[in-house]
């Protein structure tokens, strides 16, 4: 039960992280327009890169240690204080980076200078030790009232399309106070250690284990933005982080499942309990299965429609390419499944680190003639067959330490049961009328047919919901 409310906390949050910009971005993107939306786009993807460099593979590296020592208060504490060292001094050299890099690029200089404060936020972030101990509860309530307020806070300033550094502003003080938010607890919960005692280089290779595939992961993720910004327009840009937005809003409620059961995988491969470890995986991988293939064809189903009446008429190419994305909905549930909560717990790094510099390099090969002949949506292809890639090197590297029988044995079930989904969705959405009361029916005509179908074909997810409900009932 743990894990599960553990997972529910985590996926509010996430999707209050991104939903937040969502509900925003309706109004945003009338205010800023195109242009100034594609600004923050751009700009934003090249402060990533430095905030890459900033959190050095500590995310997941930070809550798995964490996770193994959490039993052991002072080990605990002198891990943590270890590992918050090392983040800090290579925060600092990022912001000198930073600061050297702004002396040769002068383009857009006060939007660049205003991004900067996302790399201050980095500092304080401290969530992977929560994360690390499973308490979920603290990050998600504390964040959550600062994401609040910075939506209060736009709706309020953001008044035009001059207001593009204001509004830049507001998103990264959001995320700076919303780190600082969680310090005072750390002091409260954790026993004091000695300063002599601490020894954070010991950190230092084990993070540069992962954060190679850190990088990797983020030069599919923000190269194609910059990469759109510079070969297209910034307003190519912008269309494609507004339709990843929308996409990574969906792959929330999936993906929270990976930061969740890393620490609980983690806790169990310290107790030798491999049997439990795949028990878990199976039983993950099953969930995200049943969570992704419906959000993916529904997703596709609407798309066309959803992004220019979410956006506005100015941002009708948003929605192909946003069907286009979908596809990864899937990909990156499983990859999540197999790597961060299978090969990370398990110290399998190696093999998690060639399947996304794998992805990476597709995406770069590929994203030069695509996005030279297709634009926007050549950026999307190039994005799903580079997703594609990691998830079957990964399904390679775990052939010899799981079955695939039992990792895909209900596949099928869900997939027809999408397929069943999107036909009448799809019909409905390029058929009858355009507006808000219509698309709300689609879905909701969507999740009925996939749940009927999925207990028609007595699908696991349908068994694990029962279950859920008799212990939930018994209390």
């Amino acid at each position: 039960m743990k894990v599960i409310r553990n997972y529910l906390y985590n996926v509010g949050y996430q999707v209050l992280a991104i939903i937040v910009p969502l509900i925003t971005s309706a109004y945003v993107s009338r205010v800023l327009r195109p242009e100034g939306v594609g600004a923050n786009a751009f700009t934003n993807s090249i402060i990533q890169y430095f905030i890459l460099f900033a959190s050095m593979g500590i995310g997941y590296y930070g809550n798995r240690q964490i996770a193994y020592v959490r039993d052991n208060r002072p080990k605990m504490a002198k891990t943590f204080w270890e590992i918050q060292i090392v983040k800090t001094i290579m925060t600092l050299v990022s912001i000198i980076a930073f600061e050297i890099f702004l002396i040769f690029y002068t383009r857009q200089f006060d939007y660049m200078v205003a991004q900067s404060l996302n790399l201050v936020a980095v500092a304080f972030d401290i969530s992977w030790f929560y994360e690390g101990v499973e308490n979920f509860k603290v990050t998600v309530l504390k964040n959550s009232l600062v994401k609040i307020v910075s939506m209060i806070a736009i709706f309020l300033f953001i008044k035009g399309p001059y207001d593009v550094t204001l509004y830049i502003v507001v998103l990264a003080l959001s995320t700076l106070l919303g780190n600082l938010t969680l310090w005072p607890d750390i002091y409260r919960d954790l026993p004091k250690v000695k300063i002599r005692s601490l020894n954070p280089w010991i950190h230092f290779l084990p993070m540069v284990e992962l954060f190679i595939p850190q990088i990797a992961t983020q030069v599919y993720v923000q190269l194609n933005r910059t990469m759109l910004g510079v070969m297209v327009n910034e307003t190519a840009s912008g269309y494609y982080q507004y339709s990843d937005s929308l996409v990574k809003l969906i792959l929330a409620l999936v993906t929270a499942t990976g930061t969740v059961m890393l620490p609980h995988v983690a806790n169990a491969v310290s107790h030798g309990d491999m049997k439990k470890v795949n028990q878990m995986l199976y039983k993950s991988f099953d969930f995200v299965s049943a969570m992704a293939v419906p959000m993916m064809f529904g997703l596709a189903a609407i798309s066309l429609t959803l992004a220019p009446k979410y956006y506005g008429p100015g941002y009708g190419p948003v929605g192909p390419a946003m069907m286009i994305e979908s596809i990864v909905i899937l990909m990156i549930a499983w990859s999540n499944a197999l790597g961060v909560q299978y090969l990370l717990p398990i110290h399998h790094q190696k093999q998690f680190t060639i399947s996304v510099t794998v992805g990476a390099v597709v995406n770069i090969i590929l994203n030069f003639p695509l996005i030279h002949f297709y634009g926007l949506n050549g950026a999307m292809w190039s994005t799903v067959l580079s997703e594609i890639s990691v998830t079957l090197y990964q399904l390679i590297a775990v052939r010899g330490l799981l079955s695939y029988r039992t990792l895909f044995n209900s596949l099928w079930k869900y997939l027809v049961s999408g397929v069943v989904m999107f036909l009448p969705v799809f019909w409905m959405n390029t058929h009858l009328k355009d507006s808000w009361l219509m698309m709300g029916l689609e879905v909701v005509v969507g999740v009925v047919i996939y749940g009927v179908m999925v207990i028609i074909l007595r699908a696991p997810i349908v068994g694990q919901a029962k279950q859920l409900i008799k212990e939930k009932l018994s209390k």
